[in-house]
């Protein structure tokens, strides 16, 4: 699974962002989660996955987003089960969602991991346009069960191009899980969490417009908080002096 097409954002794409989403599908049989219904706990089925084609899911939500425009669906493999490409409706500015089997959540890490690193990189083609993605993108963002509570990793994870990447991590009590490894990478993170959390696509959709936007760490992680308090119905306050961390 592992490329590393040499792409240059920066050099490349002058005038635009290009954002990576890695989601490990909800799942009930693979992975150490409270289990949800099993309708949208498949990880094998992403038409109806909770984070997937739910409606709060990365596929739905972004698809009746008013600022993001669904250009390129792409099957993959049965690991990457599925990849959309959106493009800002105003902005010259593109996302490209990765939709990984909730079976190899492992693997799913650990290519977040290694594009946060720049251990590993690529590109697609769509239309006239080179995106960078993984190490190549602009931001990585990861959405799903927090693996690392259940697993280890072997690979080794380390900054191979002293560049530093912007990533969000939204899974539960990522700081206390993936800190270290994101020292590693040289990565800097965004939102990351330091408990329980439900990684639905509205916090990273907020989180990237604000991104797309200019915001900074603070902007992005004060939009985070706001509508995760609206959708969860809890105290925005409370989220963004003690749940959501701006990296470092």
């Amino acid at each position: 699974m592992e490329c590393n097409t040499v792409f240059n954002n920066e050099s490349h794409n002058k005038s635009k962002k290009v954002i990576h989403i890695l989601v490990a599908l909800c799942d009930n049989k693979y992975q150490g989660i409270v289990p949800v219904p099993k309708s949208i706990g498949n990880g094998q089925d992403p038409k109806n996955n909770l984070y997937w084609g739910c409606a709060f899911g990365v596929k739905t939500y972004f698809k009746k987003s008013t600022s993001w425009k669904l250009i390129k669906t792409i099957a993959i493999d049965s690991v990457k089960m599925e990849r959309l490409v959106f493009k800002h409706v105003t902005q010259d500015n593109y996302i490209v969602a990765d939709a990984y089997n909730g079976k190899f959540i492992k693997q799913c890490t650990i290519d977040f991991l290694k594009s946060c690193s720049g251990q590993l990189k690529d590109a697609i083609v769509v239309g006239d346009k080179t995106l960078g993605i993984n190490g190549n993108s602009n931001l990585v963002g990861y959405i799903g069960h927090d693996g690392l509570m259940d697993f280890k990793i072997h690979e080794e994870i380390k900054n191979t191009d002293n560049k530093e990447r912007d990533c969000i991590t939204l899974a539960c009590y990522s700081k206390r899980f993936f800190s270290s490894d994101m020292n590693e990478a040289k990565s800097k993170p965004l939102v990351w969490t330091t408990g329980l959390m439900c990684p639905e696509a509205y916090s990273i959709h907020d989180a990237i417009n604000q991104y797309c936007n200019g915001g900074n760490e603070f902007m992005i992680v004060d939009a985070v908080a706001k509508v995760y308090a609206k959708y969860q119905k809890c105290s925005e306050n409370q989220l963004k002096d003690y749940w959501l961390l701006v990296g470092n």
